[in-house]
């Protein structure tokens, strides 16, 4: 499959680590969860919700919820999710194995590319991520990337907004602390989008929401779920789950259980309007490694087997990739960044996050999301298939050349040679060359890009209305 356009999927080489009778299997599983064990949901609304539609409610908040209700959300849920640009351009389409890039929303500190010291971050590293992000071809949405220490813990979601909404045109993850700060977000990506119904319509953002567990789901998470669903926007609903810790060290248990936590959001979400959108979770981390108690980013851990199982469903996914363990930008965090978008790629992630995160989601790097950008852009060629016709064959090139080699100055090789991939960051001269340019490295490379790009930011055109509203509207009195 060629590359038609930005949003169809990455090519014709993808692969399949669950069958569909393991899938049935984690299926089953998780229906006896629900049914057998039941979920803790701390959220009034969502506990009449359940009640009304059959679900058995015990010990004040443990909903058991039957098969019956999962099978009905599963008819209505849209097996597709769009998500637009500001300007009206819908710029992805999550289904089947289409892939899309993007940073993460929740770093404390930043490795500063031009100190090299960790910090921790502030509202103005949350800008400079977004221009980065808007002009890097490869990252397809964005969220935050940071957590600004320097706004006070009240605002900071919301003022994380105003900066996305001002620096990006590109489609939004958002995170919210709770039912008002989601209020407030989506009221002011209605602002840009130019009222409720024109997000609706053409959504540009989606709501990030996690559960602590999968079998507990806090009051926050519920109010946020439910006021997506009746807005008719796209929830991200991701149970956290962490192996052998807050679910079970074995992955197909680990799955069963997290399963069953998703499963619930999505019953509620359909529950509460049947059709609205709803993105699960497909990617993971791995195990915490038992020497340090640290969850490794960079480890294959249970990748590809959600997005199978989700695919299993007919729902869309949110992936983990581009990330490291490594404290700075070396080798390692290279390696584990290349290998996790390679691997969430090929298994067809839909929304693939968390691009420059290291020391294990803790801080955050523009070099190494730079970096990534370019790792992605030789994805993108490596999974493009192949196409044979007769321009491709080329027979009569061939012939006209004969057994001399003689293609440099043929006029097909001018036609096709840009074809291919060609790095902005990787080196391909030769030594001297090299020397004489200043023996830079990748890290060095990916430095001045990021200064680059910095530096030649333009700012999406918003009117100062509305820039003014959004300033108004970030904090909790606007």
């Amino acid at each position: 499959m060629d590359l038609r356009s930005n949003y169809e999927s990455l090519g014709s080489i993808n692969f399949k680590r669950l069958s569909d009778d393991q899938a049935k299997a984690i299926h089953s599983a998780s229906i006896d969860i629900l049914e057998g064990v039941g979920v803790r949901i701390h959220d009034e609304e969502a506990l009449q919700l359940l009640k009304k539609n059959g679900a058995h409610v015990s010990d004040g908040n443990l909903a058991y919820i039957p098969a019956v209700l999962v099978e009905r959300a599963l008819r209505t849920v849209p097996k597709r999710v769009s998500l637009w640009d500001q300007s009206g351009k819908r710029k992805l389409k999550l289904e089947d194995y289409n892939s899309y890039f993007g940073p993460g929303s929740d770093c404390p500190f930043i490795l500063d590319h031009r100190t090299g010291k960790r910090r921790h971050a502030l509202l103005s590293d949350v800008q400079d991520a977004m221009k980065v992000c808007e002009q890097l071809p490869n990252i397809d949405f964005v969220m935050t990337m940071f957590i600004p220490s320097d706004i006070y813990p009240r605002d900071s979601y919301l003022k994380q907004m105003e900066v996305v909404l001002n620096h990006t045109t590109k489609p939004v993850v958002f995170v919210a602390d709770n039912l008002q700060d989601c209020r407030k977000c989506v009221e002011m990506a209605e602002t840009v989008a130019g009222g409720a119904e024109a997000l609706r319509r053409q959504p540009t953002i989606a709501l990030y929401d996690e559960p602590i567990t999968p079998l507990v789901h806090h009051k926050d998470s519920m109010q946020k779920l439910l006021y997506m669903a009746e807005k008719g926007l796209p929830c991200l609903f991701i149970p956290g789950m962490k192996p052998g810790m807050t679910a079970p060290v074995t992955w197909a248990g680990a799955m069963a259980y997290s399963n069953a936590g998703t499963l619930t959001g999505l019953v509620l979400s359909q529950l509460k309007r049947e059709g609205a959108p709803f993105i699960c979770r497909g990617g993971a981390m791995g195990t915490p490694d038992m020497r340090t108690m640290v969850f490794a980013y960079g480890a294959p851990g249970g990748r590809g087997y959600e997005p199978d199982l989700a695919r299993f469903y007919g729902l869309p996914t949110f992936g983990l990739a581009g990330c490291s363990d490594a404290k700075v930008v070396d080798g390692q965090a290279a390696m584990e960044a290349s290998l996790t978008l390679l691997a969430d790629a090929l298994a067809g992630a839909n929304l693939i996050h968390d691009l420059g995160y290291i020391e294990a989601g803790l801080s955050g790097s523009l070099q190494l999301l730079v970096i990534c950008n370019e790792v992605i852009g030789w994805i993108k060629r490596y999974m493009r298939g192949l196409k044979i016709d007769d321009e491709n064959l080329c027979f009569d090139v061939i012939t006209e050349a004969g057994p001399s080699n003689g293609f440099v100055t043929a006029d097909h090789t001018y036609r096709h040679f840009r074809e291919e991939w060609i790095p902005e960051l990787s080196d391909r001269q030769n030594f001297q060359n090299w020397e004489k340019s200043g023996s830079l490295t990748l890290q060095d490379r990916a430095k001045i890009k990021v200064e680059e790009l910095l530096a030649s930011y333009v700012s999406p055109v918003l009117s100062n209305d509305i820039k003014n509203q959004l300033a108004k509207m970030s904090t909790l009195n606007g």
